[in-house]
């Protein structure tokens, strides 16, 4: 038997792209065929490490002639929703990293190009929820008796902000790309909280900005009807607290409300017992399966439902992480609301 595989476009060849590919033939799913980047230099080098078969500088022709059903979105985060238009307009499935657009304006007009396309698929590149340990969190939250909030906490100090404080300006520090600590870390722990408790009836963000402009870290507040959930996230200092959802007497902790890598179910007499330890070889992996699995046989009735779950918590998502910014009053260079 001939298994088709998923021919791979890339835009952006940084870090998180490598990862992704790597990611990608682990799977086994996917050929990487066509690489786009500004720098004609830069393309060829990544496609000559990876495997890929030809090479633009030029956006218009990578879509129009790139010999790709499915482009996984890399870029600044500035630049995803216009990508994004294109690659629906010229009917590509699309994979976008997170935090896959800005504002809801924006998530309202790829919604309406989605249902004007059906036969585009869109995923947005959240790799926490599609983990096995994720998915352990959410078996146990279903079997705690009470549930009385939780706190997700995801801290890494970013090496970019050496160069903050050595006056330059980066693009994930930056107002011009939609830059700052909740457009990168914290979308996971807004994943995080959305995935596992819904939307918010209210919320609150307390940033502290940098020189830049930009939110280097921040405190949200979610309020549920019953209880109120933390986010604490950083790009400008690291953290080793681990994340906690509380039951009554007992809760749920979680080493890293991002990469959760060991998750530990703490019962009313402090036993302890692991419920999530799997550690996969590269933490996109799943994402990757997942998202195969859908464009392999969108029409399975499983695969349609999570594909459903999956965008619809893109749209919560991106009107909470919205919302937040609002309240905190950062705006983005240019941005229409």
């Amino acid at each position: 038997m001939v298994v088709k595989l998923i021919k791979l476009g890339i835009i952006g060849t940084n870090w998180i792209t490598q990862r992704f590919i790597d990611a990608v033939k682990l799977s086994q799913k996917y050929e990487l065929t066509t690489v786009y980047s500004r720098h004609e230099e830069t393309a060829r080098q990544f496609a000559v490490k990876n495997g890929a078969s030809e090479t633009f500088t030029n956006l218009d022709s990578f879509f129009s002639k790139g010999k790709f059903d499915t482009v996984y979105i890399a870029s600044p985060n500035s630049l995803h929703f216009e990508q994004a238009e294109m690659a629906i307009q010229h009917g590509k499935n699309l994979i976008v990293e997170k935090p896959a657009f800005s504002t809801q304006k924006q998530m309202a007009k790829i919604q309406k190009m989605l249902a004007e396309n059906p036969q585009v698929l869109y995923f947005e590149a959240a790799r926490n929820i599609h983990t096995e340990n994720f998915h352990a969190i959410e078996k146990k939250l279903g079997q705690l008796q009470v549930v009385q909030g939780a706190e997700f906490t995801y801290s890494k100090y970013s090496s970019r902000y050496d160069l903050v404080l050595q006056g330059q300006e980066p693009n994930v520090f930056s107002l011009k790309y939609a830059g700052g600590a909740l457009q990168d870390l914290g979308v996971y722990t807004v994943y995080d909280a959305v995935a596992l408790f819904g939307m918010p009836e209210e919320t609150a963000y307390f940033p502290q900005l940098i020189r830049t402009g930009v939110d280097g870290k921040g405190t949200a507040i979610l309020r549920y009807p019953e209880y109120n959930v933390t986010l604490n996230f950083s790009k400008i200092s690291n953290s080793h607290m681990t994340s906690e959802i509380y039951g009554l007497k007992d809760l749920i902790e979680i080493d890293d409300a991002g990469e959760i890598n060991a998750v530990i179910y703490i019962d009313d007499d402090n036993n302890k017992q692991v419920i999530g330890n799997t550690i996969d070889e590269n933490p996109m992996l799943p994402e990757v399966e997942d998202f195969a699995r859908v464009i392999d046989d969108p029409k399975n009735s499983q695969n349609k439902k999570d594909y459903d779950y999956w965008l619809q918590l893109s749209v919560y998502v991106n009107k909470l992480i919205y919302n937040l910014r609002q309240a905190a009053h950062i705006s983005f260079v240019g941005e229409k609301k």
